[in-house]
Formats: C-alpha cells, structure tokens, sequence
C-alpha cells in the first residue's frame, strides 16, 4: 500500500550533545509490551516453582550404612534433637498420642481432617510443603487457629540427602516464608520428606539430621505409621495406627498426595475408640510438656510472607487467566480454520461453475483507474505501462502527492493515451484519492498503490462484480511480487493463506471487511453516498469498506483480479506497514462502533462483520503468543513429548489449511517449506506488533504514514522489465 509523509529537506547536521542533555527514554508502546512479556513470563516461573514443575527433584536415596549413626538414635525415640551439639532422642509419654499429617495442605482432604478433630476435640501435628502452604494459606491459619501443631516438611519435598546445605537452607527458609504469610508465625518442628522411623537414619541421611538441628529445628519422624497412603482400608489403617500396651506414638498419617477419605473415615472411628481406652491426642509439645513450637513473626518478615502469599495467588490467577485466553485462542483459531476451509470452498464452487455470471451482460464500460504516488520514482513506471497492457478499456489518473523524488515528471515523460499526471501538496493518500475521485471521468474507479503492477486482464475482472446493481465495491487478489526472499516467501504464505482464504469466507458472509489499497474497485455513487475517502484513520481502505457496509452495499472478492505488489524487504519495513495496518483497523472497528446498535444494513454489518472482524483480526492475534508461551513453557518445564507432539498436530493443521489456500490460488507448493519456521519467528513479530497498536491505542498514542522505501523490482508475470535500473544496494533499506 502507498504510504505518504511530509517531504522535507535533508536535516541540518546535528551537534555533539552536551554532556548534560538528558537521555533519550524507551517510548512507553515499547515499553509497557517488554514489561507485560516479563511480568507474565515471571508469573508462569513462579507458577512453576510453586507447583513443583521447576526446580523440583523426585529422587529418592537407597538405604545405605547406619555405621555413622549414633546407636542412641537408632535405639531411641521419633523426636530427635541435635540442636547446640546434643544427640537427643525423646519418645511421647504412654496414653498419649500425636497424629501427625504429611505432604498438606490439600484443599479438599485437610479440612475434613480439621473438622472430624474439632468434632472429637483432638490436636495434631501437621506438616506442611512450603508449596501447599503458598497455594492454600487460609487452611494453615485455620490449623493454627485451631490449636493444632505446624511442623516443616520442606518447600518443594525433595530427598535432603541429595542436597547440598544451600539448598536445604532455601527449601526450610522459602517453607518459613510460606508459614509467615499464611498464619504469621514460625515453627522449630522438622520431618525430613520420604522419613520414616528412627531406626531407618542412616549414613545418608544423619548428616542432613545434624544440620537441620544446627539451623535450630527438632527432627520429629515417627514409630507407627498407618500405611494410609496405600489405601489398605479402614479397618487396616486403625490397627496400624493403634500403638501396643498403652504406649504413646507419633503416629503417621496423611492429609495431602491423593485420595484420603480412607483416612478420613478411620480417623472418625480411631479417636473415639482410643479417647475410651485413655488415650489423649495432644500437640507435640503439649505430649512433651514443652513450650510451643511456634513463635509469632512481626514486622517485615511478616509483610515479605505475605507479600509471597499474594504473589502466588497472582501467578495462579494468571496462569487460571491464560489458561482461559488459550482455551479461547483455541476455539477462534479452529473456528477460523473451519469457516475459512468451509465458506471458501463455497464461493470457489460458486464463482467457478461454468454458467456463473455477475450480471446479464459484462461490464464492458470504461474505468478510471486513480493511482496515488508519493515518491514512488522507483516503481511508477512499471505501474503506469502494466495499466497500458490492460485488455479492458481505461484512463489513469496519478496523483503525484508532492513527490521530491520527479515521480510526476517521469510518468509525464512517458508520454502515454489515456495517462494524466494530477499534482497536489502533500496531503495524504485519502486526500489524493479524492483528488483523483473528482477528476475522474468514468462512473467505475479501480484504486491502486503506485508500488503494484496489474495483469493484462485484471482490471476487466475486477469490474465484473459490477453488472450487479448491488455491488459497491470489488476486493482483487493481492499477491507478493517480490517473494523470493525468506521474509517474502513468509509474507506470500500469509497473503495466499490469510488474506484471500479470509475474503471469499467474508464474501460468502456478506461482511468483507477491507478492500486492499494494492487492487480494489469502487462504484463512484457509492463512493459520494458515504462521503468519499475518509482521513479519520490509519486504515482509509477499511474505513471506506465498513462505511459502503452500512450503507447498504455489497462488497465481493474477484478471484482473478491479480495485482502484484511489493511486499516489505525488511524487518523493519515490515514491522512499520503492519504497525500501521493494525493501528488502523482498530481504528476502524472504533469508529464504526455504533453499527452495533443500528438497524437495516448497517445493524447487520454491526452485529455480524464488526464482531468477526473483531475476533478473528484483533483479539485472536492478540491471545496468539499464548500458545507459544506455553509451548515454550512446556519444552522446558512441563511434558516436552506431548508439547511437542500438540504442536505439531497445531502445525499440521495449518498446513492443511495453507495447502488448501494454495491450490485455490494456483500457486506453487515450494514456498510452504518456509511454514514451520514462519510460525516460530515472522508470527512472532506479527504478535508484537499488534501488542505495540493496542498499547498505541491504549495510551493515546498517534501514529503518521510512514513511507516505505521501494527498488521496483516487481512485475506482472510475463511482463518485459522497462523499470529504471536501481542505483545502489542501499535502496533496500527502509527510511531511517
């Protein structure tokens, strides 16, 4: 598309900048989308963390040797204490026992737990990840305030004896942040993951016992284990749980890591039946007649849990809003897919049986045909003689929109029927549109960018559509001229695929949402009915197309109207035109809000074409980037098999889809080879894209036509080159 700015003189050399002057910021619509990406991706990281996804270690240590045991703790009780140089063990005082529950808390299992130990008023000792505790801190305040026990069992449960001592003191110091925040207190009690009784320490895991007692924690493992975690029934895990000759016992059960409501039962029956044999259930350190293992926390270590307790429910809510945002990317791209393969086969049936026709008779009329030209030196030649090949009666019209480059002079040189040279200042390319509308002499107008070259026959083509008195305006088939490079062949794809798949479904739907500025065609009434071109937008082509909507017209896509155009040569090129695009079609879709709400046909482009448009051009592109995001996520965190496997299927998709596109447009197979790495890189950019026009939107930012620098590479198929020869290398880059 022809894009225009103000012409001015080269620029006065600059000065050497005083050591003073103020440094130049990163513009906020760069900025905001940087810090969005790192927000979000810091959030997924520290979803992952919290859910064991990252950082995690499931190894577990074989029994080794216990000769470097102490023969008093392997002799001795299930509460050990090695803190200041001592070797203690302790054992729980007869008819007294602590129930203590691992690996919690879990959101569903933990408070029946709680509530069959209020209903029989019975304490226990419960110890819970650090991971657990970040997602469900309001059970463990309800556990402290309860008047239960709170013991550490680690932040991620990983074997110790595998760990170095920085990493038990993270696991035991990120477990205390998680206690902080969520009942404002600290613990001395310990259970080292994957424990069991005293006499199974060994040489492995003594050494990682004497250190957590160095770090001021009691080590409390137990003497009878219920087995619970095996599901052996209620009735097995009562008589596992039930210590022998009245004795007392910590006894392990579990309130977290799977299905408990075995547990649950045979705790409803266990507390009773022994509060009748005696039996007392007591904290750990009421059983022992010592002072309470929790100690309040104040000031900033209290903010700094509660500050990580909110930050984990944030990175859920997140993860529980893209998860949302990928299911509803899922079901727009699928749809998308569906429709495009569905309704675009239809209007390729329709518009290719043999006895179709537009009207009663073609349009054999004469056209104007208006190009508008701002220093388009390099390709306007090449444009002007395509138009002299046509098979179908025109006049063309450029409009030199106050070129500096002897664009006018050059098509005035040329000297050819039919052309007229029209000069304006600059004033933009809706300006030089109308320009040319007004002095135009035929009631037909092909619009056209002065970079894009026509077939002989596509003017004739592009007219057809108008034998119906319904029709308003004509969309053509844009195709990339200059797609040899790898940016041209991903931008061929996109056109084939994207672009002309999307017009005969909005065809068939009746909701075409752009006639391309590279080739489209207009009736002239229709253009004076809704006030010509608009300036209102970055977008004119959208504009004007939603704007014959509503007035009632049809707008339909000719097939074979070809026109070859010069597609950006650069990343930054690139990133310039579809910045403008999509700036410019949200531009559109705002201004012609109020079609919602409207009746006739403007209602139902209002209620049909503007939320289509909407979903599949705006928000859809906008909740792409997540399936990357997971994909990314998931290669490196989560089941790399199956994410791979999941893209792959998406990618296959895809290609069935362009595949399809292709052969509707007679095009060459070869360039979809550049498929899968069009998805990984050049969609990239395309997301970015539309992030920085939504925070351009968001802000109020404004954004002027920028001008492509073109090389007039592009001709017609079969068409003998006449361009002028490009004078360097350099004509390749974009506009500084």
């Amino acid at each position: 598309m022809a894009s225009r700015t103000n012409a001015h003189g080269p620029a006065p050399r600059a000065r050497r900048p005083a050591p003073d002057v103020r440094r130049r910021r990163l513009p906020m619509r760069y900025l905001l989308p940087s810090l969005l990406l790192v927000a979000m991706l810091a959030m997924l990281m520290l979803r992952g963390y919290v859910h064991s996804e990252i950082l995690a270690d499931h190894r577990i240590q074989p029994e080794a040797a216990t000769d470097k045991v102490p023969e008093k703790i392997l002799d001795g009780g299930p509460v050990i204490d090695t803190r200041g140089g001592r070797t203690n063990s302790l054992s729980v005082p007869d008819h007294r026992l602590v129930l203590t529950f691992d690996d919690g808390p879990d959101p569903t299992w933990t408070p029946k737990v709680l509530d069959v130990l209020k209903k029989h008023h019975a304490h226990a000792v419960f110890f819970v990840t650090g991971t657990m505790t970040s997602r469900y801190p309001e059970l463990v305040k309800r556990m402290v305030e309860e008047g239960h026990e709170v013991g550490l069992h680690t932040f991620n449960h990983p074997d110790l004896s595998f760990q170095s001592t920085k990493r038990i003191d993270w696991e035991l110091s990120q477990n205390q942040l998680a206690l902080a925040g969520a009942a404002g207190i600290r613990t001395s009690l310990f259970r080292p993951p994957y424990s069991s009784f005293a006499n199974a320490m060994d040489n492995k895991s003594w050494p990682v016992t004497e250190y957590i007692g160095t770090r001021g924690y009691i080590t409390v493992v137990n003497n009878t284990d219920s087995e619970d975690w095996q599901k052996p029934g209620v009735d097995r895990i009562i008589r596992n749980a039930t210590p022998k000759g009245g004795k007392g016992a910590i006894v392990l059960m579990h309130d977290s890591g799977g299905d408990r409501h075995q547990t649950v039962q045979a705790l409803d029956r266990f507390l009773p039946e022994l509060q009748e044999r005696g039996y007392r259930f007591q904290n750990l350190t009421e059983a022992l007649n010592a002072p309470s293992a929790h100690t309040q926390v104040t000031g900033l270590e209290l903010w700094k849990g509660k500050a990580w307790v909110y930050l984990v429910r944030a990175s859920d809510g997140v993860t529980d809003v893209l998860v949302v945002g990928i299911a509803v990317i899922g079901v727009l791209v699928f749809t998308r897919f569906g429709m495009m393969l569905l309704l675009s086969a239809l209007h390729a049936r329709r518009v290719r049986r043999k006895d179709f026709r537009w009207g009663p008779a073609p349009v054999t009329e004469p056209v104007s045909v208006l190009v508008p030209a701002y220093n388009e030196a390099k390709c306007i030649e090449n444009t002007v003689r395509s138009l002299m090949e046509s098979e179908h009666p025109v006049e063309v019209l450029v409009v030199d929109d106050g070129s500096s480059d002897g664009t006018a002079r050059i098509v005035e040189d040329l000297r050819l029927p039919n052309v007229r040279v029209v000069r304006q200042h600059n004033a933009g390319k809706p300006a030089a549109l109308n320009r040319g509308l007004a002095n135009a002499r035929h009631d037909i107008v092909v619009m056209m960018d002065g970079d894009t070259v026509f077939e002989p026959a596509t003017v004739r083509e592009l007219v057809q559509p108008f034998a119906d008195p319904s029709v308003g305006a004509v969309a053509g088939n844009a195709k990339v001229g200059n797609r040899d490079s790898l940016i041209g062949a991903w931008q061929h794809i996109e056109y084939v695929m994207g672009f002309n798949l999307d017009r005969r479904m909005y065809d068939i739907l009746g909701c075409m949402p752009t006639i391309p500025g590279a080739v489209g065609a207009f009736r002239r009434s229709a253009l004076e009915r809704v006030g010509g071109m608009s300036d209102d937008t970055l977008a004119e082509d959208t504009d004007i197309t939603m704007a014959l909507h509503r007035d009632g017209w049809r707008v339909v896509y000719a097939e074979k109207a070809r026109a070859w155009t010069e597609a950006p040569e650069s990343v930054q090129q690139l990133w310039s035109q579809r910045y403008r695009w999509s700036y410019g079609t949200m531009q559109a879709i705002w201004k012609h809000r109020g079609a919602l709400v409207e009746r006739g046909p403007s209602g139902r482009f209002g209620r049909v074409g503007l939320p289509l448009v909407s979903l599949f051009m705006v928000l859809a592109p906008l909740l792409a980037p997540l399936i990357d995001v997971f994909l990314l996520y998931g290669l490196v965190f989560g089941p790399t098999q199956k994410t791979v496997l999941a893209w792959l299927g998406v990618l296959a998709i895809q290609a069935a889809c362009a595949a399809y596109a292709f052969r509707l447009d007679r095009e060459r197979m070869r360039y979809l080879i550049s498929l899968p790495l069009q998805q990984i890189l050049y969609r990239q950019l395309m997301y970015m894209v539309l992030i920085q026009s939504w925070i351009t939107a968001l802000t109020g930012g404004r954004l002027r036509w920028q001008k492509l620098r073109r090389t007039g590479v592009v001709e017609a198929p079969g068409s003998i080159p006449r361009q002028r020869a490009v004078q360097s290398g350099n004509d390749r880059r974009p506009v500084a």
